[in-house]
């Protein structure tokens, strides 16, 4: 049930045919895990409380720093030294108090992710690292959870949605993130923002569009992208959507699964 200034506050969804109030308590019903407050994490975030989603959580164990100011703009320049999940909570409570705020102060591991993650109702990936990003997703299989899966490079980023629980309209499994990357790249070949750079805007471009299908997910409405790539590149401004399809030799969903838990990531 919306209140009278919920009402107000989400007047311009609520005038959406595609929302509407129905919508828009799906969205106040909704609970949603944020992987990181940094770059992606911290617009995704803004536009999540803003929307109004009910619950949020994030997973961070870092603190802000001057360099993250750049793009991670969730957090102010007071900010700096304080735990990015405290700043995020503060940015949040201040935009929309009816948003209830989970700070889990912590590294996301393979002993903790199925419990993080059992909490939600759909999980969303900020994360800046192989490791993390194909740990969330084997826990998001296993616990039976969304997935949206961002990813920024220097001047790229790419976006998709992982349903691999679930079967699509004809019956068949839907793809793993292992089907669209079966293996992490080797070490120090793809090097890391402190290195080589970001572009701030992108961070912000990319991380409004995770929250754009958190979104849509939670609401339905349009084509999600399951099954599907957005890539962005900044350099010539231009979107590409890729396909891809599950691979019955992925390890998670696939004919002869071998990963049956979180083991492999210890």
């Amino acid at each position: 049930m919306l209140s009278a200034e919920e009402l107000e506050r989400y007047a311009r969804h609520i005038v959406l045919r595609e929302v509407g109030g129905p919508g828009q308590a799906k969205l106040k019903a909704a609970r949603v895990l944020l992987i990181g407050a940094g770059g992606l994490g911290a617009p995704a975030l803004m536009y999540l409380a803003a929307a109004g989603v009910g619950t949020l959580g994030v997973v961070d164990d870092d603190v802000v720093s001057l360099s993250n100011l750049q793009r991670q703009v969730i957090h102010t320049t007071p900010d700096i030294g304080r735990p990015k999940v405290e700043s995020a909570a503060e940015t949040v409570r201040a935009l929309n108090p009816h948003v209830t705020f989970h700070a889990h102060a912590a590294r996301l591991t393979a002993a903790n992710a199925l419990d993080l993650i059992a909490g939600y109702d759909i999980v969303a990936d900020g994360s800046d690292n192989f490791a993390t990003r194909y740990l969330v997703s084997d826990a998001c299989y296993l616990a039976n959870k969304p997935l949206i899966s961002a990813a920024l490079g220097l001047f790229d980023g790419s976006l998709t949605t992982i349903r691999a629980h679930e079967r699509n309209a004809k019956g068949e499994l839907n793809p793993t993130y292992r089907c669209l990357f079966p293996d992490p790249p080797p070490p120090g070949t793809v090097p890391s923002c402190e290195e080589a750079g970001i572009l701030g805007a992108l961070a912000g471009v990319l991380g409004a569009m995770t929250a754009l299908e958190v979104i849509r997910e939670i609401v339905g409405f349009g084509e999600g992208l399951v099954g599907r790539l957005v890539m962005i590149d900044a350099r010539a401004m231009r979107f590409e959507t890729l396909r891809y399809a599950r691979d019955p030799a992925n390890p998670l969903n696939g004919d002869h699964p071998t990963i049956t838990d979180l083991s492999a990531h210890r």
